[in-house]
C-alpha cells in the first residue's frame, strides 16, 4: 500500500518511514502542506491508501491541509498530533479526518489504525460494487453514485467530505426509515465515543447546506435522522 506521510520533522519521518517500510508500506514523505497536496495531484499515479497527517506544519495548519485534501480526494486521512484535547479531536473529525492518533503513540496501535481505516474504505467500495445492490440512488433531483462517491443535485456535482458522503449513503439505503444516532455513529464513525454526537450534528447541518435541501434530512427528536424523499 502507498502511504503519504506528512511530517515536518525529518528525524521523526525517517524513523517512522523505516518502520512502515518494514511492514510493507511504500512511503512518500511530504514536509509541509503544499508538498502533500502536490503529491496527491499527479494524474495517472497510483493512489495513496492512507495519509498520515501531522497538524503542526510549517506552512499552514494541518486542519486546513485536511480540508483541502478532502476537496481533491477521498483518500483516508489519519491525523497524528500531540493535541489531545476533545475539542481538537472533534475539529479534526469535522474537517474530514477518518481517525485521530495522539502522540506519543504505540507503533503497533498506529499500524492497526492504518489497516483498519484502509480495510473499512476497501470494504465499503467492494460492497457497493459487488453486492448486486443499485450503484446509483436517486431521490428527486439528488443522485448518489456509490462506486464513484459522487453526489449531484439537478446534474451539478456537490463536493462532500468522506464522512458526509458515508452519512448520506447510509440514510439513502432506506429513505423514510429512522436511523438511531447510535447506529449512525457506529456505522459511519466506527465508534461509540460520546463526543462524536456533536460531530454528527455538524455533518447533518453541512449536508443540508451543501445540498441546499434542508428538508431532505429530517431530525427525529430524541431518536435520530431519516431521509425524506422529495416529492416528484
Amino acid at each position: 500500500m502507498r502511504l503519504l506521510l506528512v511530517e515536518d520533522d525529518d528525524h521523526v519521518a525517517a524513523a517512522l518511514s523505516a518502520i512502515l517500510a518494514r511492514h510493507g508500506f511504500q512511503v512518500t514523505h511530504a514536509r509541509n502542506g503544499e508538498e502533500a497536496l502536490q503529491a496527491l495531484l499527479p494524474a495517472g499515479a497510483p493512489p495513496f491508501g492512507v495519509v498520515l497527517l501531522d497538524l503542526g506544519l510549517p506552512d499552514q495548519d494541518g486542519y486546513e491541509v485536511c480540508g483541502r485534501i478532502r476537496k481533491r480526494t477521498a483518500t483516508p486521512v489519519i491525523m497524528v498530533t500531540a493535541r489531545a484535547d476533545v475539542r481538537s479531536r472533534i475539529h479534526g473529525l469535522n474537517m474530514g479526518a477518518d481517525d485521530y492518533v495522539v502522540k506519543p503513540y504505540d507503533t503497533g496501535e498506529l499500524l492497526a489504525r492504518i489497516h483498519a481505516v484502509a480495510r473499512r474504505t476497501g470494504a465499503s467500495e467492494e460492497t457497493a460494487a459487488g453486492s448486486g445492490a443499485p450503484t446509483t440512488v436517486r431521490l428527486g433531483p439528488v443522485s448518489i453514485e456509490l462506486p464513484t462517491r459522487r453526489v449531484s443535485v439537478d446534474g451539478t456535482d456537490v463536493p462532500l467530505t468522506r464522512k458526509e458522503f458515508d452519512l448520506l449513503a447510509l440514510l439513502a439505503q432506506r429513505p423514510g426509515v429512522v436511523f438511531r444516532r447510535e447506529q449512525i455513529i457506529s456505522e459511519v464513525w466506527r465508534t461509540s465515543w460520546e463526543g462524536t454526537g456533536r460531530t454528527l450534528e455538524v455533518h447533518v447541518a453541512s449536508l443540508r447546506s451543501k445540498l441546499r435541501m434542508p428538508a431532505l434530512i429530517e431530525t427525529v427528536r430524541g431518536v435520530g435522522y431519516r431521509l425524506v424523499a422529495p416529492a416528484s
